[in-house]
This record gives C-alpha cells, structure tokens and sequence, in this order.
C-alpha cells in the first residue's frame, strides 16, 4: 500500500479535467448500466478488471450499483446498502459488500501419498467498502477473515487460516483525457488483466491473491492500454499487521486491448490482447537453486464470442534469465466451446489443449526452458492442485449445461503428459513433485472432473466438486498415489 498517496496527489488534476477449472460467481441482481456511454466507452467485460455477471464481480470495487441510490427501484434492507448517500445529489456515495462462505474439501492421499485423508473445514468472511467522493475520486477498502478447522491440515498458508487480513485497500482517480477515460489505480488490489492462467485472483482461496502497487489506464472506445508496477503480498496468520509487501517479488509491465470489429463472422464480439510483462524474483526456485530471476512474457491473447462459438486463445514467449542462465520458455492456451442452443444457458461442449514447456530446471548451464505460471486459476487442470502449466501438455474435452433452473453442471476430462521427460512435474503452487525429475517416462495423470451450481437465490448460492485424479506412469514411478476429492461450499454475497 506504499503507493496509496500517488492517487490523493493525482486526485487534484482530475477533479479538474470504472469451464469446471474457472472460478464460479452468484448471479445476483442487475445492476445499473455504467456512467459511459456504450457507443463510447471500452467494452467492460474487456477492459481488465474480471468479470461481472448480472452485477456481481469477484472484485467488489468493480460493480456498479448506483441504480439503489433511487429507493423506489430497492426491493429490500441490503440494496440499500448498495448506495448510501454522503450528498443530497448522489454524487458522493458509499457501496458495501460482503461474502459469508463455508465449505467442506476432502482429499484422499493428500500430496499424492498413501497417508490419512484430508479434511479442511473453511470459512471466508469478507467486508468491504467503495466510497465514492464525486465523479473523479474513489477508496475501496475491504477486510477479509480466513478460519480453518479438521483433519491432516500440514502446515496451511495465510491465505487459508488468517485472523483478519486487509485484502484490499486502493485508491483511484478517473477522469477523461483526450476523449478517453482515464485513471490510475494505487495500493493493494487484485489484478485480472490477462489470460485466467496467468493472472486471476484465485477464488478457491479463502483469502484472494492480491498486490500491491500501481496500475494505470486508459480506454477509448475500441482501443485501451493499462500500465501497472506492482508487488506480491505475503499473507501473515494474525492480525492486519503481518500482511506484508513481497520485495522480492515485483510485477510490471503493460496489456493492450483491441476490439475486433463485430461484423466479422456474421456477427461477433472478438478482442485481441497483447501484452509485454516482467516478473522479477530475488528468490526464484528452479530446481536445487534459488537465484534472481528476471522473466519477460510477450504475449498474445484472444478471446471472445462468434455466434454459437466462444474462444480463449493464448500464446506467450517467455525470455529473460535465471541465475545467469538465459530463459528460453513457451505457453500456448488454447480453449474453445460450442452453444448448442440459442438461449444463454443452452449445454455447450468444448475441448482445450494446453501447453507448457519445460527442461533445464536441474541443470547449472544452458538454457532455462520452464514455463511461469504468474498467479493464474489454480484449479483449472486440478481441484486437488495437483497441477500446473508448467513442462505440461494437456487435452480436455468438457461439457456444460442446466437440468434444472438455476442449476449448472459441469464436466470434464483431462489427459496430462510432460514433454520434457528429464524436468519434473510441477503442481499448483509451482513446487516440483518430489523425485519426478529422476524418472522416465511422459504420461503424467488422467483426471476426471464434475461441478454443479446451484443458485438458490440471487445471493445465495451453493457448489459441488467431485475429482478422481488418476496418477499414470511418471507419478506411479515416483512412488505417488492417485487421489479424490470432493468439496462443497454455500456462498451468501451482498
């Protein structure tokens, strides 16, 4: 949060001159349209800030619900929460938010050894406020507790078992310029703005992945850059006092935006995302060697609607070096889906192929060749967090659809190969698996997957997930075992 006091100084120029491994949000009230015009402003559900669906977005500052500043459209006590005037005109306002969520996840071989099962009894409660000072200067702040309880835990992270947390805590100054809208974002925030495996806020986690730092913008109405310098943040166990900026590990760089034109195809909604990043780690881990590490990602992001068809299309070259050696990497993520039906929740059946490069990881010289995965959805090839997209190939065709009102399931089934036979296989956090480095062989797992949500009410919601994570050849012979795991969870957001 060091660079909080950058909005407040900027705050004077513009008062004078917004599949089964994806996270999974309450479809909730509509909320009102934003202050810009459609045929003006950048596309929202492009312009890097997550996705919102119906109103609700996993980053609360990035709804908008200013139509309950009118109590004539709220239909109970909490819109009212939604828009708490400060001034007679509505101008300066006040939006809170807040999540209660309980689940239940059990693993059998947690870590992938013959050991007891795992049972975590996990509660998220999280409070948040958006307070807008006018039309040109906002704070958000939001609070976050993270409480676990039951059976063979280990050693759980911060972001898992926290006494209270600040998740976020920013403040922004928009404007326009040049016709454009304009801002700059400054403290701890989430960041979306890229592919979801690469950057995303990792929802499963009781606590969201978060950094602090600064991110600017500007949008026009096909066009749109942001700009960000940013660093990690450690979660600490106690009190908001031990969630601390990560020194060592900062992430800056730039992502464009373009919208296609939507006469193509007969009809569509296409964007193209460049990006140049960098990741600079102090600490890196490759292998038996901690070093510096300066990685570059140049990069390619397509994605979007064409009729019946959605893509999610990424490729990224990944230079720099590691511990004097030179980084070699690439990644290509390529997903797709097929509507079968015209209406929004009609089944759709899809397929993605994911690749991930590996080799030099546990070698001194020559090149590095192991893909980063940033901080991407952790659980897009694993509930269980057995995986990652590094020195991975992996096919899924996959299926979604609604037997009932409100209810959507999921389904999918995944083939996972390693295509450097003398580099290990990396899970989730982006640790090795112990010994897999030292024995031969490509086919890594098959992994089985299903997950139904159930919104109950625009609020409430609940989610079910079953895996059956079947390990092959590479972790049989590394003495790992295969593994279940279900978990569920009831979610009420405001």
């Amino acid at each position: 949060m060091k660079y909080l006091w950058l909005a407040g100084t900027a705050m004077v120029a513009a008062t004078g001159a917004a599949a089964p491994g994806t996270a999974q949000t309450v479809t909730p009230k509509a909320a009102a349209e934003p202050a810009s015009p459609a045929s003006s402003a950048y596309p929202t559900s492009a312009a890097g800030d997550g996705n919102t669906v119906g109103g609700y977005n996993q980053s609360r500052w990035a709804e908008d619900w200013r139509k309950y500043c009118d109590p004539a459209k709220r239909d109970d006590f909490i819109d009212a929460l939604k828009c708490v005037k400060l001034t007679e005109d509505g101008k300066s306002y006040v939006t809170f938010s807040g999540e209660l969520r309980t689940r239940v996840n059990v693993t059998t071989n947690p870590n992938l050894r013959d050991v007891q099962q795992q049972r975590q009894d996990i509660a998220r409660i999280v409070g948040g406020a958006d307070v807008h000072l006018g039309d040109h200067f906002r704070v958000f702040g939001e609070l976050g507790r993270a409480e676990l309880q039951g059976i063979n835990l280990g050693a759980p992270g911060g972001n898992l078992r926290n006494q209270l947390a600040v998740q976020q805590l920013f403040a922004e100054v928009k404007g326009k310029a040049l016709g454009l809208d304009v801002g700059v974002r400054a403290g701890r925030q989430e960041f979306f703005d890229g592919p979801q495996l690469l950057t995303v806020g990792r929802d499963n986690n009781t606590l969201y992945f978060v950094l602090d730092g600064v991110r600017a913008y500007a949008r026009g109405k096909n066009a749109r850059i942001d700009v960000f310098d940013l660093n990690y943040v450690t979660y600490g166990f106690q009190g908001i006092s031990d969630d601390k900026t990560n020194p060592d590990v900062r992430f800056t760089g730039a992502t464009f935006g373009f919208r296609l034109p939507p006469k193509l195809f007969g009809g569509s909604k296409l964007y193209l995302d460049p990006f140049v990043w960098r990741l600079r780690n102090r600490r890196a881990t490759w292998g038996p060697t901690t070093a510096l590490e300066e990685r570059y990602f140049l990069g390619l992001h397509a994605y979007g609607d064409a009729g019946p068809v959605n893509i999610d299309w990424t490729v990224n070259n990944q230079r720099g070096t590691f511990a004097n050696r030179p980084i070699s990497a690439w990644q290509a993520f390529i997903a797709q889906t097929y509507r079968l039906g015209q209406k929004p929740d009609a089944p759709r059946v899809g397929v993605h192929f994911d690749y991930g490069s590996g080799g030099g990881s546990y070698q001194r010289q020559g090149d590095l060749n192991t893909t980063s995965g940033l901080f991407g959805n952790n659980i897009y090839y694993s509930y269980g967090l057995f995986l990652t997209p590094t020195n991975l190939l992996y096919a899924a065709p996959n299926v979604s659809f609604t037997p009932l009102k409100g209810v959507r399931v999921a389904a999918e089934y995944g083939f996972a190969w390693r295509p450097d036979e003398f580099d290990a296989v990396y899970r989730a956090s982006g640790a090795p698996w112990a010994g897999t480095q030292n024995v031969r062989g490509k086919k890594v797992a098959e992994i089985a997957r299903l997950q139904a949500v159930w919104t109950i009410t625009p609020r409430l919601s609940f989610t079910g997930r079953y895996e059956h994570f079947k390990a092959d050849t590479v972790l049989q012979r590394a003495n790992l075992k295969s593994s279940d795991f279900w978990a569920g969870w009831l979610s009420f957001r405001f």
